[in-house]
């Protein structure tokens, strides 16, 4: 009976200790630093592929007391392309949800590396965008960049972000092909051309775009390869200089955000081209659909792609389809 009443007794005051352990503890504005700090947001998602922008918000705050932020600097390992800038604006949201900038000096100044922006106003605190556009230079290596704010009292305080892998492949947006007259897809240029480029240059041409409503079967838009059997291009002459064997699979929820440009959290990368298995793939893929897409294999091999549909139109006079691509070079 002893040992119960020790083991209650025990259990009462592990309760007791637990609850007192529990007890919120009462809330306390903590005491800002008197000390230049910053932090940083990469804000941009997905890949980084040449062409592209790597995006970042950047912040830096001191004490108003203490002094006011004299600039901003962002080095980049590798130069930036031209379109690289750090916007001389920070942002507020006013009432209706639209962003609102505070210019705090004049535009940046980007020399080699190293992208500035010298303060003009009593700024104690702002977030500025940096805007990295992707050089041809760093393709398939990494960046990394040091972000750095200075304030009139002498202090420094830096942040380094990366490194940033920059992607092998390439990507193109918004090709129009159109049923009939530009309708001739190259995955090796990311373009479309009409039949004079095609038939004096038939190495290039992948993909051919049609839009045909045959009563036997729900054909509509589809991208079919040169050598596609006559009965995948109906009522089409097919131009006899074209000779690729493009091998094509269909996807239908590949919807890569990178091209779509719309809420899909999905992206294609290069891993997904390099690995892609195109073995017993047709040289056709009919009723494409938007928001739908295709794999392709070029007939030489050397570039595995990636064709997201992003929008078709068939009203009585247009007939077309428009088309983003990620494209790498796999051999």
């Amino acid at each position: 009976m002893k040992k119960i009443k020790l083991k209650i007794l025990m259990s009462l005051t592990l309760l007791v200790l637990c609850l007192g352990a529990c007890k919120d503890k009462e809330y306390a504005i903590p005491t800002a630093s008197d000390k230049l700090q910053n932090d940083l947001i990469k804000r941009s998602l997905g890949p980084n592929i040449v062409g592209g922008t790597i995006e970042f918000a950047y912040a830096a705050a001191i004490l108003p007391e203490k002094g006011k932020l004299s600039s901003m600097t962002v080095e980049a390992s590798i130069a930036g392309a031209a379109g690289t800038y750090l916007d001389n604006r920070f942002f507020n949201t006013s009432s209706s949800g639209a962003d609102v900038g505070t210019a705090v000096g004049d535009p940046s100044v980007t020399i080699g590396k190293s992208t500035s922006v010298t303060y003009t106003g009593n700024f104690s605190a702002a977030t500025l965008r940096y805007f990295y556009k992707i050089p041809e230079e760093a393709r398939g290596k990494s960046v990394t960049f040091t972000f750095t704010a200075k304030s009139s009292n002498g202090e420094t305080i830096s942040y380094q972000s990366g490194p940033h892998e920059v992607r092998n492949m390439d990507m193109a947006l918004d090709l129009v092909a159109k049923d009939g007259t530009d309708c001739y897809i190259s995955i090796e240029d990311m373009k479309v051309y009409n039949a004079a480029f095609a038939t004096a240059n038939p190495d290039k041409i992948d993909l051919v775009y049609l839009y045909r409503t045959p009563a036997t079967v729900t054909y509509l838009h589809s991208l079919v390869a040169p050598t596609a059997d006559p009965s995948y291009w109906p009522t089409f002459t097919m131009p006899t200089v074209l000779k690729n064997k493009t091998k094509i699979v269909k996807a239908f929820t590949v919807r890569d955000q990178q091209l779509a440009r719309i809420q899909y959290g999905v992206f294609v990368d290069d891993v997904d081209l390099s690995s892609k298995d195109f073995a017993d793939a047709p040289d056709f893929a009919i009723n494409v659909k938007a928001e739908g897409g295709i794999w392709v294999q070029t007939a030489d091999g050397r570039y595995n792609a990636y064709v997201y549909v992003n929008t078709v139109t068939n009203t009585a006079t247009v007939k077309e389809m428009k088309i983003s691509i990620k494209r790498l070079k796999v051999r």
